[in-house]
């Protein structure tokens, strides 16, 4: 996941209209001009977020069944095998990533993408790896923190491809997203976005990733990403329904990925019921859930939602991506001290626990964020 800001969602005069002919033009030089801003794409990624941050504090086992001091399943005897289906979220956040940075790439320079990109993912991630590290480190907090060694190597984002304990435990997320960021300024951003070169990359990336699937080579799987590509694809699709919404190579883009995605996420989350699992997932639950998270975006897409233009939406799409960094390890802290330490009833430390890290996280978007990312994009930004 990424926190993405909205950018222009129509064609800029001259640009590629998306028509099926092929016949892009590529969009005239100067400012970016900003269109409006999607506020139900924000509402959705909190969504997201929030179905992510269920599943860590109540659909699973692990160290939040230590800080609850019982497995969440004995805390939430109804809504764990609910909570459960929470981590779909973050193939929800793929579908609006894919939509989002072609949006957000399309017309832009390579310098440009990549200082919008580092300057939106850095300083958050930055702040919440000290954070967690120094929490951790507190001689009164009972989880082990990761050797400073490792932790320096979480500063560069790099820690998955090295080995590296990670001090995030979302963090393998970003990897993801950082595979599609490079794979899409490559082939689209370096070359430029045109309709015709976003339709073949997309296509080429849907039979690369089924290609690398049966080939079982590490190598490939690195780089194509099988799994989670349906998903970011689309979002890419979808993006160009946004744009024209008569256009079928965008359907059919986002009808394959989608019947690809719900293949992989019920592959990899449902099992046979069984008694030593922590919740048992329905195979239909998990297409429902996949199916939802494309609708919403679809909606989106078509306007259909554009009547979701409250401002704190966009308040709610800047705590996002700070809230999704710290909610994990940093809840486990705030469940154990609320519900163990202060006696606080379960019932009423998940909502106090999911507020406590939404605060943090507006801290984290107003102290580090508003200052810093600015100045790392403008750094980023200038002609050398």
């Amino acid at each position: 996941m990424s926190a993405i800001e909205i950018v222009p969602a129509k064609p800029e005069p001259g640009a590629g209209t998306g028509t099926g002919t092929g016949a892009d033009v590529p969009p005239p030089s100067g400012p970016r001009k900003h269109a409006p801003r999607l506020r139900a794409l924000d509402g959705l990624r909190l969504v997201a977020a929030l179905m992510v941050a269920a599943y860590h504090y109540g659909g699973r086992d692990g160290e939040i069944a230590e800080a609850w001091g019982t497995s969440p399943r004995l805390q939430f005897p109804t809504l764990h095998e609910w909570f459960a289906y929470g981590c779909l979220g973050v193939q929800v956040f793929f579908v609006i990533s894919g939509f989002v940075i072609c949006m957000s790439g399309w017309g832009r320079t390579l310098r440009s993408f990549f200082a919008s990109r580092a300057s939106r993912l850095l300083p958050s991630y930055w702040a919440a790896i000290v954070l967690v590290t120094a929490v951790f480190a507190l001689p009164a907090v009972a989880y082990e923190a990761v050797s400073p060694s490792d932790a320096l190597v979480n500063l560069t984002m790099m820690q998955q491809p090295l080995g590296v304990d990670r001090v995030l435990g979302v963090c393998w997320t970003l990897w993801a997203e950082v595979r599609f960021y490079a794979l899409f300024a490559l082939c689209i951003v370096l070359p430029g976005a045109s309709r015709q070169r976003v339709v073949l990359f997309c296509a080429g990336w849907t039979l690369a990733a089924a290609l690398a699937e049966a080939a079982d080579e590490p190598l490939l799987d690195l780089v194509l990403m099988p799994e989670y590509a349906p998903f970011f694809i689309s979002g890419i699709g979808l993006y160009l329904v946004h744009r024209d919404r008569r256009d079928p190579y965008a359907w059919g883009i986002v009808g394959v990925n989608w019947l690809i995605g719900q293949h992989y996420a019920v592959d990899r989350l449902w099992h046979a019921p069984n008694p030593e699992f922590f919740s048992y997932r329905t195979s239909f639950g998990i297409v429902l859930v996949v199916t939802l998270g494309h609708l919403a975006v679809a909606a989106i897409a078509l306007g259909w939602l554009s009547w979701a233009n409250w401002r704190w939406l966009t308040v709610a799409g800047a705590l996002t991506y700070p809230f999704y960094l710290v909610h994990e390890h940093l809840g486990w802290v705030a469940v154990e001290a609320y519900h163990r330490h202060l006696g606080i009833p379960s019932y009423a430390t998940f909502p106090l626990t999911v507020a406590t890290m939404l605060v943090l996280a507006w801290l984290l978007n107003r102290c580090v964020e508003d200052r810093l990312a600015p100045r790392l994009r403008k750094a980023l930004s200038a002609p050398r």
